[in-house]
């Protein structure tokens, strides 16, 4: 059911209707919780928890953001107190539309002066609104509703202004007339006298509000007998909240420790339930790529970039500056904005030049005569297997975020990120040339792709992209990896000058299945001084 919708059964029910104040989002969830049907969004309260008087001190578009919020975390119709329309006929039709917006069921207002003064405070002295002129604003009000369910109140303060009865239902029935779906009539009284008498003379024509804030011994029978239609519980969802906080601030200043007041208040945890954590961590699960405590990265960083030329003399090339941040730093942010912390750096050649906080490094001291699989060696020997899925990566090889939520998303053991478009890259300085069980078409969104080979030179027919420089592994694989690559490096060739793809190789050869992520370009491996252009851009 529309909230409209809901907020019209309870005007026109035949049993007496509450609605609860409520003055933020936090105070409508409670009130939805405890039962209530509808909320009356109180003038005075969201003034209140505002810090400002009760004077239209607060703009109309500050208490829009504050029912919006309200209408979000909640199922249940909400009435605003709309003060006297913000203005003229031409704000109250703006208002509306407004409030139709951000799903408010409907709005009262009040028939004084704008800027208001609350009712409570010399109500007496007051003056009220020209009779047409409020006729028109109600007028405007219903003809700028879109939804025919949409509720319009009107509020008589002819008995708070102390102008009598005859005046209140003189009001009332041009309100009526003037297309109010109800009338709240207001009093101020200690009893409900003047409430009850202008029920007995009003009698059936529309449904009548009220607001015991002020005749709240009067027993609830007595309203129910009278057939009002709606009693509204105007502000004591506020002043419960300023009785609590109030003691206790004043028990704590006196104590100076909460020992005093934490099994007396609500735990931290039903703050979370109430802002719907719950909600946040289910979808976090669904929609987040992974957990940030699941996957770790190692980097392997430890050579110069000697074909960048005099731009490494003096520093690696993975600190090089790429607008304003090294290339291991803008690495390693892109890692970070998909939730991984957990990050090793290989480092070798000008190894005190590397030195990003909040990294682990390890050192390859022997980084001039040997190669990356000693490195990852190296890198690997520092990372406890089993805990965590590994990502091994290098550190002057850029990707585009999507790339990493894609390799985070497969759950494989075994996984490997390859460009498709390997004849766009002619100048890629030493290509791996991938061969797979299928190139990338169509069919391989529906069909597993498998490595099959690795190679600098391939012949044409054969390749199906350039490996990206990307494997992930899982951790029931991670003791074969380990394994494999000790047993590659008992050869001294592989110590010297052995690189990662001879490690897919192997593990291939071994019988191993690699899964193949498939992208079209996204990356970058800075290898020469025009990589370094493009990088700044990327």
């Amino acid at each position: 059911m529309r909230k409209t919708t809901a907020l019209k059964n309870l005007l026109k029910s035949e049993s007496l209707e509450f609605l609860m104040e409520s003055h933020n989002a936090i105070s409508a969830k409670i009130v939805e919780e405890a039962g209530f049907k509808g909320i009356w969004a109180s003038g005075l309260s969201i003034s209140a928890q505002l810090g400002v008087r009760d004077n239209n001190e607060a703009s109309w578009t500050q208490v829009l953001e504050v029912i919006e919020f309200m209408s979000d975390c909640t199922s249940i119709p909400i009435l605003l107190d709309g003060d006297t329309g913000y203005g003229n006929f031409n704000n109250v039709q703006r208002l509306v539309k407004k409030l139709e917006q951000r799903n408010i069921a409907g709005v009262c207002i009040e028939d004084k002066l704008f800027p208001k003064t609350n009712s409570f405070i010399n109500g007496a002295a007051q003056p009220l609104a020209d009779i047409q002129e409020f006729c028109g604003k109600i007028k405007a009000a219903k003809d700028a509703q879109t939804d025919d369910d949409f509720v319009v109140i009107a509020r008589v303060e002819a008995l708070i202004a102390g102008w009598g009865l005859p005046e209140a239902l003189m009001r009332a029935e041009e309100y009526h007339q003037a297309g109010a779906d109800g009338i709240l009539i207001h009093s101020s009284k200690q009893t409900a006298e003047e409430i009850l008498e202008f029920k007995r003379e009003w009698g059936a024509r529309c449904p009548v509000v009220i607001v015991p804030t002020k005749y709240y011994t009067t027993p609830v029978h007595v309203f129910r007998d009278y057939k009002f239609s709606i009693a509204i519980w105007a502000n004591q969802m506020l002043r419960t909240a300023i009785t609590a906080m109030k003691q206790m601030a004043l028990n704590l200043a006196a104590s100076e420790n909460i020992l005093v007041v934490e099994e007396s208040i609500v735990s931290v945890a039903e703050v979370f339930r109430l802002q719907g954590a719950t909600e946040l961590l289910e979808a976090e699960k669904r929609y987040l790529p992974c957990v940030t405590d699941s996957v770790s990265v190692t980097l392997l960083a430890a050579s110069r970039g000697i074909e960048l030329g005099e731009l490494t003399l003096n520093l690696p090339k993975c600190m090089l500056n790429l607008s304003g941040k090294p290339i291991l730093g803008r690495i390693v942010e892109t890692y970070q904005t998909v939730g991984i912390k957990d990050i090793t750096v290989v480092r070798g050649y000008k190894k005190d030049m590397v030195n990003l906080p909040g990294l682990r490094y390890v050192d390859n001291d022997e980084y001039d005569n040997t190669g990356e699989l000693f490195s990852l060696y190296k890198g690997l020997a520092d990372v406890t297997a089993g805990e965590k899925d590994w990502i091994i990566g290098y550190g002057d090889v850029l990707y585009k975020k999507y790339v990493l939520q894609m390799l985070l998303e497969v759950k494989h053991d075994l996984v490997v990120v390859v460009d498709s478009k390997w004849s766009d890259r002619p100048h890629q300085v030493r290509p791996d040339y991938v061969m797979n069980s299928l190139p990338n078409s169509q069919q391989t969104f529906y069909t597993d792709v498998y490595f099959k080979q690795i190679a600098p030179e391939m012949p044409v027919e054969n390749r199906c992209g350039i490996w990206t420089g990307l494997l992930k592994v899982s951790r029931t694989m991670q003791p074969v990896l380990w394994d494999t690559l000790k047993m590659l490096l008992q050869q001294d060739e592989m110590t010297t000058i052995g690189r990662m793809p001879a490690l897919l190789n192997e593990l291939t050869a071994l019988g191993y299945p690699i899964h193949v992520i498939y992208i079209t370009s996204d990356w970058l491996d800075v290898d020469e001084v025009q990589d370094m252009i493009t990088a700044g851009s990327f």
